[in-house]
């Protein structure tokens, strides 16, 4: 069985950096699959934040890039997401999830999602 653990801080002010882990048990992040980090805003639907694969190359949506940086630990079995400068409309749940091969938006196992709240 697949799963997936987010963890990180719940509250941030503006123009800190945001850091999310996601512990992954019953698969290795280096098989075939896009290890995904998205997230829900209130009142918004699902927003793709960016990928790394197995291989370690990294997909990022445009919107977010310039403040967006995905990595992983495998000896940890663990994938990072940091989101710099941020700013209150950055407050959603983040998830992390896994990315069917050959298919970046398509996911069979999601994390819990972690609320996480920028606000002075």
């Amino acid at each position: 069985q697949v799963q997936l653990q987010e963890s990180g801080p719940g509250l941030l002010k503006p123009s800190q950096t945001l850091s999310l882990t996601c512990t992954v048990s019953g698969d290795v992040i280096t098989n075939n699959y896009y290890w995904t980090w998205i997230r829900q805003s209130p009142g918004k639907g699902l927003e793709w934040m960016g990928a790394i694969a197995y291989s370690g190359s990294t997909f990022y949506n445009p919107d977010l890039e310039s403040r967006t940086s995905i990595s992983r630990d495998t000896s940890k079995n663990q994938f990072t997401l940091q989101l710099s400068s941020v700013i209150p409309e950055d407050t959603a749940v983040y998830y992390c999830a896994r990315g069917m091969p050959k298919s970046l938006y398509t996911y069979d196992y999601w994390g819990q999602g972690t609320q996480v709240t920028v606000s002075s």
